[in-house]
């Protein structure tokens, strides 16, 4: 049997399992969902902003109105990084399940966000006043920095590497990670600087950021989109992809080439916020199925949706306070994460 043939039956079985009709709604309506909540999280706030302002803001700025400036400044950058950021982690946790077939793969749970936050707080007590395109290269260092570790450390283990082995590898190397950020925020007194990541929170984004990290992120989430129907190839494993003519040592490469940088990117603005990556790809999968050309595109909107949600959420529990969005998330994904576990962190 050639292996176009073999190609045709094993993604038979994948499109067998799909929903592009179920997927096409979600983007559709997601697309309309995310707007929707883009200008709810605009208006509300420790000031009341109705839509018609919201719309006027946008479309006809008049620097001389303090509502106009308070959306443009504050308010419009924080929600769209917001968003960027949901897409960045919903997408770089699919395309980690993906390849390495593990139900647990996400970029908090596997050490990229505490290894980007460690770099992070190298940037800022040694190089202080660093422009922000350092500051998101060397988050792209840090991530892979930490996911070496735990692959490492995972690695070591007799048996090869698992699903909960790999966790418990990302669980040890992050909790390292975390402790040299702190040993350095206490030596250098850069506490104060560093907080903002460790709890999570999109407020302090700005245009400058945005303009900066959006390219790296279209370009990732694109790249992510053409490797898609290798990535489902590979979900099905290594030995189905090499019985198919996939060159999995390459896919794999530009795979975590885009994790990183998503992951990257997304710590660099909104801190190490966790369990995005792992509760949106198995929400996608569960509506659409295993194809991840419907998977991919539809966790960078759910993402996108969920961080927003969250946002608007952390503003309004205990307002003017905030409440960080990193422990709003986690009151959804800890539950998940242990009826994962329970599960047994079987294979996808």
């Amino acid at each position: 049997m050639s292996a176009s043939v073999k190609e045709s039956v094993e993604m038979k079985k994948v499109y067998k399992g799909s929903r592009p009709i179920m997927a096409t709604f979600i983007m559709i309506g997601g697309m309309i969902g995310l707007l929707f909540a883009i200008g709810l999280s605009i208006s509300f706030g420790a000031a009341d902003i109705e839509l018609a302002t919201v719309w006027s803001s946008v479309f006809h700025f008049q620097p001389e109105l303090t509502s106009h400036q308070i959306i443009q400044e504050i308010r419009l950058p924080r929600v769209l990084g917001a968003a960027l950021v949901g897409a960045c982690f919903a997408v770089a946790g699919s395309i980690m399940q993906g390849m390495t077939r593990n139900p647990l793969a996400d970029s908090g749970l596997l050490g990229l966000n505490a290894g980007a936050a460690f770099m992070l707080a190298i940037c800022f007590a040694f190089f202080p006043g660093l422009p922000y395109m350092y500051i998101i290269l060397f988050s792209f260092l840090g991530a892979a920095v930490g996911a070496g570790l735990v692959y490492g450390v995972g690695s070591v283990a007799k048996g090869g590497l698992t699903p909960m082995r790999l966790v418990l590898a990302g669980a040890a190397v992050s909790a390292l990670l975390a402790a040299l950020s702190e040993g350095i925020a206490i030596h250098f007194r850069i506490g104060q600087d560093l907080a903002f990541w460790y709890a999570g929170g999109v407020s302090g984004t700005k245009w400058e950021h945005l303009q900066i990290m959006t390219p790296w992120i279209v370009v990732a989430i694109a790249g992510a989109i053409v490797l898609s129907k290798s990535i489902t190839l590979l979900s099905l494993g290594d030995e189905v992809a090499i019985g198919l003519g996939q060159r999995t040592g390459v896919i794999k490469f530009f795979g975590a080439l885009i994790v990183l940088v998503l992951a990257g990117a997304a710590v660099s603005v909104v801190g190490a916020v966790g369990f995005v990556g792992l509760i949106v790809p198995h929400l996608t999968r569960f509506l659409v199925g295993n194809d991840y050309r419907w998977i991919v595109p539809c966790s960078a909107i759910l993402g996108s949706l969920l961080v927003v949600l969250a946002d608007f959420a952390a503003r309004m529990v205990n307002p003017p306070y905030e409440t960080p969005i990193g422990a709003l998330i986690a009151l959804l994904g800890v539950p998940f994460f242990l009826y994962l576990a329970r599960k047994g962190g079987k294979e996808l």
